[in-house]
């Protein structure tokens, strides 16, 4: 990587996203079927999924979105997409629309395709640019400009995450991250700070303290946020091992 390259943004894999901390950029895992929780392996899962995706009759965007984000949850992020997009398009609420466009934006993301979830994203901002799901709108946006090399946009819509939800973690570590990126590390020591009393528990955010801190001259304390970072992954890590080790 050059100087000129932005450096890879590791969202929390805010999670790239990962299976353990990333809180989804709006992916509520309260909607969307966990195959751990209910027993089922993801063929089965898929199964169903199918099933509820060709309903007979009038179509239910809620439901749509439900399989959609089950599909996210699953990882088959290509059916996400389209599920996704025919919640919006068979929503009745703004609020369903917003939020179908918004994950169908996360599941673009997930397969890199950064045009297209930056397409998502606006498409939800322009329903409603003070709605439910507006802060993560704008935090996923910034990702997704960050993505695609638009990296001087991504700072301004972090800054409109956080104006229009305060206590969302997601959105003041974005902050954080990009301010780092520019410099600014006091102030992206507060962001990450915030973040992690908001909730956020993952190694990338005290990573990206650790990495301020350091660039700051304060060598303990960076230690000390490092050392964090290193026990939350060694969690997870533990965490996957266990879960594989389970019986079928």
């Amino acid at each position: 990587m050059t100087d000129d390259e932005p450096r890879q943004h590791e969202f929390s894999s805010g999670e790239g996203f990962d299976d353990t901390d990333y809180d989804a950029f709006t992916l509520d895992p309260d909607t969307a079927l966990n195959p751990d929780e209910v027993g089922l392996d993801s063929r089965v899962l898929t199964d169903i999924l199918d099933q509820r995706q060709t309903p007979g009759g009038r179509v239910e965007a809620e439901q749509l979105l439900d399989v959609g984000l089950s599909y996210v949850g699953i990882q088959r992020f290509e059916e996400a997409t389209e599920t996704l997009e025919r919640a919006a398009r068979f929503a009745e609420s703004e609020e369903v629309e917003q939020e179908a466009w918004v994950n169908k934006g996360v599941a673009h993301a997930e397969l890199e395709e950064y045009d297209e979830a930056i397409g998502a994203y606006r498409e939800a901002l322009s329903i409603d640019d003070d709605g439910d799901h507006a802060a993560s709108a704008e935090t996923n946006l910034g990702y997704a400009l960050w993505e695609f090399g638009h990296t001087e946009e991504a700072l301004d819509h972090a800054e409109r995450a956080v104006e229009l939800d305060p206590r969302f973690p997601q959105a003041w570590y974005n902050r954080g991250f990009f301010l780092a990126e520019r410099g600014l590390h006091e102030e992206a020591i507060d962001s990450l700070d915030n973040a992690v009393r908001l909730g956020m528990r993952s190694a990338e955010v005290h990573e990206e303290r650790a990495r301020a801190l350091d660039e700051l001259g304060e060598r303990e304390a960076a230690e000390e946020a490092q050392a964090q970072a290193d026990e939350l992954r060694n969690e997870r890590e533990q965490q996957m091992v266990d879960r594989s080790e389970q019986p079928e």
